[in-house]
């Protein structure tokens, strides 16, 4: 399995898997340009990408609906109002889109209804949560020693505290229906993954409330904190609004520009 986090955070978001001859895509939010540009600078042809799934009805995770419109197949946990023909998956029921096995899981925003996905693929696992303010207990076990994380890691409290956003939306913000911040997101983590998880992407990062090195911080010491037990190998990294981030089985492809060791700081 190899994943492209094209994009992540206010300003759009999308996510391409690929797994054995399936190719799907998480999001179509940011703008038609650098989306279409992303895609073709992997070659991937858009009309050879096999389904779209949609984790909630927000401009930034929808603005490109258009441009997927000869996708064969949609999903999305709402309707859409420029797609017809949306297949809705029923919450922690798994289906499969070729090669790929999808189980959708319940988030909490604000919105009618969010989903988080669980992709797997042979030996694989990529869990993919971003937009919830929390994450029920009970989900814990679906998301335990994935392979692969890209998980939302917002903001951190006392930045967000300190920006001039109005009070409601900083409480929004903060709500069980808004975002994860570093310490919820890196206390999550630490429960979950295991000596088989190999990738952290920390996502949605907010260019105003956060930077990647509080997010990063934040994490490495909840896991020096709870002496989380990791892969030697295990990978963190920060996806960015506007840049590709790759990862996923082809390690040779890996570059500074793509993902980060930052665990070495745990040694």
């Amino acid at each position: 399995m190899r994943y492209f986090n094209f994009a992540s955070g206010s300003k759009g978001n999308s996510t391409l898997i690929q797994a054995g001859s399936t190719q799907l895509v998480i999001d179509c939010g940011t703008t038609k340009r650098y989306l279409t540009q992303s895609l073709h600078n992997y070659g991937v042809d858009l009309n050879q990408i096999d389904a779209l799934l949609i984790t909630h009805d927000h401009g930034d995770h929808i603005s490109q609906l258009n441009t997927f419109k000869h996708v064969p197949e949609v999903y999305s946990p709402v309707p859409l109002r420029y797609r017809e023909n949306v297949i809705t998956p029923i919450p922690y029921q798994p289906f499969m889109i070729k090669d790929i096995s999808v189980q959708p899981i319940v988030l909490s925003h604000d919105t009618a209804l969010t989903y988080g996905y669980i992709l797997k693929h042979q030996d694989e696992t990529l869990v993919y949560i971003t937009d919830t303010g929390y994450l029920k207990a009970q989900d814990y076990d679906y998301i335990r020693n994935a392979t692969y994380y890209i998980f939302e890691s917002n903001h951190d409290v006392d930045l967000l505290m300190q920006t001039k956003r109005p009070y409601p939306v900083k409480s929004r913000i903060l709500s069980d229906s808004g975002h994860l911040s570093n310490s919820d997101s890196a206390a999550i983590l630490a429960d979950v993954i295991g000596p088989m998880t190999r990738e952290i992407v920390l996502a949605h990062l907010s260019e105003e409330a956060n930077t990647p090195s509080l997010a990063l911080s934040t994490l490495i010491e909840a896991l020096q904190d709870e002496s989380v037990h990791v892969h030697p190998e295990l990978r963190i990294a920060c996806a960015k609004q506007f840049e590709c981030l790759i990862g996923g089985t082809s390690h040779e492809e890996y570059s500074h520009e793509n993902l980060d060791l930052a665990f070495a700081h745990l040694k």
